[in-house]
């Protein structure tokens, strides 16, 4: 187990360190298109070598990176173009505001959809089993704008019960939170749940799944005890790899509902071209990707010690 550990936190060190030289190649290459970035475009090339010079930007290419690659170690990304504010004091309220947004989504979408999927697996070909894909398959089918505008139509227009956005502009609101996490968990729950029920139907088809139920076992003895900890171990993957669509993938979301998260810090640093926020949210979603497939490597071993990876 200590081995398996420590390969994969190799492995994740090498691919941090593979990714963010491509990604320090990619933007700071190019000396003067950088000094360009932050004196602005009507800057002279007198004064962007000027600037160069000062900021170490002449010295070669991997001494840079080197520093650059420790800088960002200790949190320190520069400052932002567009926010004129070093970019680590708009980095983590950010990044905690989506931890948030994730967490509130887990706490409901995980059980719900283990205990849909399970249910749905355990009699396949059933009633309840198709009527649970059905629902699935629907609301995985609607994108997130049209069930954002749907669910504002209703709820806001409609009803009145909800605002219409989560700006959190008089501090932290829950209600606030209602109807970001209720599109997030309409999008990706009947995922889960189809995943989780494909597993389970196949667990529950298995041979040693048989005998146990014509030893007359009980019937949730065998669920709980021997079909359900196989039959998770697809959907663990599956629920793992959401924590990097839950960083990048909720912009949707984050920008509908002018909701002040890491998604939408770095739509807006794209369109305005702030070159040391981009650095800083790759870095970050590069690290969370390579550490969801580290806890699901782990996972996968906890689930099922057989499993072993080389």
């Amino acid at each position: 187990m200590l081995i398996l550990i420590l390969r994969r936190l190799g492995s994740m060190v090498l691919i941090m360190l593979v990714v963010s030289l491509i990604l320090f190649a990619i933007f700071e290459t190019d000396k003067l298109a950088v000094a360009g970035k932050v004196l602005g475009p009507y800057s002279s090339t007198e004064q962007r070598e000027i600037w160069l010079e000062e900021n170490g930007y002449n010295q070669p290419f991997f001494t840079r990176y080197v520093i650059w690659a420790g800088n960002a170690m200790r949190g320190d990304f520069g400052q932002s173009l567009q926010l004129k504010v070093p970019v680590s004091q708009v980095l983590w309220p950010r990044l905690a505001n989506t931890g948030i947004l994730a967490l509130c989504l887990f706490a409901i979408m995980i059980p719900l959809s283990l205990f849909m999927g399970v249910l749905a697996g355990m009699k396949e070909g059933s009633f309840q089993d198709r009527a649970i894909t059905v629902f699935s398959v629907l609301t995985t089918s609607i994108p997130e704008f049209a069930s954002a505008t749907l669910l504002t139509a209703v709820f806001v227009f409609g009803l009145g019960w909800l605002p219409g956005t989560s700006s959190m502009t008089a501090g932290f609101s829950f209600k606030e939170l209602v109807l970001p996490v209720l599109v997030l968990l309409l999008y990706d729950f009947g995922y889960i749940t189809r995943m989780t029920r494909a597993s389970m139907a196949e667990v529950m088809n298995s041979q040693y799944i048989r005998t146990a139920i014509l030893k007359g076992l009980p019937y949730q003895r065998v669920i709980m005890r021997h079909a359900l900890r196989n039959a998770l171990i697809a959907p663990f993957t599956v629920i793992v790899l959401q924590l990097n669509w839950l960083l990048s993938g909720v912009i949707v979301v984050e920008v509908f509902f002018a909701y002040k998260g890491f998604g939408k810090l770095l739509l807006d640093a794209a369109l305005f071209g702030d070159i040391f926020v981009i650095e800083a949210c790759t870095l970050v979603a590069v690290f969370v990707a390579v550490a969801s497939q580290f806890i699901s490597d782990i996972g996968y071993t906890y689930l099922n010690p057989r499993i072993r990876f080389s």
